[in-house]
């Protein structure tokens, strides 16, 4: 019931659900919060693809042109991709992946600018924390399958998944520092899931490496066969939906 009480609260359900089927996908626009216009997201094809079966829900970052920078847009799809009949005892497991050498490379930043102006800055930064904490409340397991560059809050992204699956040609990194942007919200998750002494080791000059992670690195072949098998771990323990 908790579960559940923390999922209302964190969104209402739109109209971009899955439609019931084997491996049915999301063909509605995505959900927007308001008209299209200055500050909202233009309407057009949406930023992730998620389709369903056997109680497997895929997740798919899919705008590989922008890096699958996490957009207004690409927040919004993705929350309602999570969202979606979260309560149904048919889910078992959710997976996100992404199309493309990055997995995501953070914030767009051609949205954070003076012309888009504060308020939807801070529309960014809401929907970015309210993704985050919805996955980490979320009643089954949801996996990070990576195959690529995670940067920023495409870090965090990972980091707060229950599980993270990376392939050996992914990376991560957090470079603002590099630039004297310190990454302080995505180094919330990130030092929740990497140990103390490795996050201090490695996080000054923006790299994160594998032996600091919380997560299963494998060859880039068997990274579907070893997420395949982390979430038969994952769905027969479970999360708890009380």
């Amino acid at each position: 019931m908790a579960a559940a009480a923390g999922l209302r609260a964190l969104g209402a359900k739109g109209s971009g659900w899955l439609r019931r089927g084997p491996w049915a996908p999301l063909t509605t626009g995505f959900c927007s919060g308001g008209p299209a216009g200055i500050g909202r997201p233009e309407p057009g094809p949406r930023p992730t693809i998620a389709r369903q079966r056997d109680g497997i829900r895929s997740i798919v970052l899919s705008d590989p042109k922008r890096r699958n920078a996490l957009s207004l847009a690409m927040l919004k799809s993705l929350q309602s991709d999570i969202l979606h009949e979260a309560e149904s005892q048919d889910l078992k497991v959710i997976i996100i992946s992404a199309e493309g050498p990055v997995f995501s490379s953070g914030h767009d930043l051609k949205e954070l600018t003076d012309e888009q102006g504060p308020d939807y800055h801070a529309e960014v930064f809401q929907t970015c924390s309210e993704v985050m904490m919805l996955i980490q409340n979320h009643p089954v397991p949801i996996i990070a399958m990576v195959n690529g560059l995670a940067t920023a809050a495409g870090c965090q992204l990972v980091a707060s998944c229950d599980i993270a699956v990376a392939s050996d040609k992914s990376s991560f990194a957090m470079p603002g520092v590099n630039i004297g942007v310190f990454c302080s919200t995505p180094a919330v998750a990130l030092g929740r899931a990497v140990p103390r002494k490795n996050l201090m080791t490695s996080y000054p000059d923006g790299n994160l490496f594998f032996h600091g992670w919380s997560c299963l690195n494998v060859p880039d072949g068997v990274l579907s066969k070893e997420t395949t098998a982390s979430m038969t771990n994952s769905s027969a323990h479970g999360k708890s939906r009380h």
